[in-house]
Order: structure tokens, then sequence, then C-alpha cells
């Protein structure tokens, strides 16, 4: 039997190829509870997707937090530096 795929959205391919991720990186320093409150107030995370990227982060060692243009995950990535967390724009 055959499983049909979902079709492709044709979505802007220029903004598609300037899209980076922003990676939260394990630090063994800071709380759940820290981070947490972070991914929600700087990358505009729902409390239950913030637990999730804290604790995937905790477990694997990193976790793709956002996927963006690259000056606003910079701008992302300075906040959550200014903040005591680990992040890189890769």
């Amino acid at each position: 039997m055959m499983t049909k795929r979902a079709p492709k959205p044709q979505g802007n391919k220029k903004s598609e190829e300037n899209e980076r991720t922003l990676l939260l990186v394990n630090d063994n320093i800071n709380s759940f509870d820290h981070v947490i409150k972070s991914l929600v107030e700087v990358c505009g995370h729902d409390e239950i997707q913030a637990e999730q990227c804290a604790v995937l982060t905790h477990i694997k060692g990193g976790c793709v937090i956002k996927i963006a243009d690259m000056n606003t995950l910079e701008e992302m990535s300075l906040r959550l530096r200014e903040l005591s967390l680990d992040t890189m724009v890769v």
C-alpha cells in the first residue's frame, strides 16, 4: 500500500534560504524555571513549548528553539545570553 505525502507548501524560497536556527545549549547551571521563563519572554513560546525545549536541551545537550532570519535570531540570542543562557545561531 502506498502512502500519500502531503504536498510541500509553496513558500517564498528566498526567505527559506535565509532562514537559520537558534540552538539552546545545555549549561547545567540555569534552573528549568529560569530557562522556561526566558524562552516564553524572549522567543514567544507558550509554557508547554518552553518546558519541552528545556527538557530536550537537558537530555540531549541542545535543542532548536527558533527558526527565523539571521537578524531576528541574533537579537534573540543576545537577549538570551543577557539572561545567562547559552545559545548559538546555526
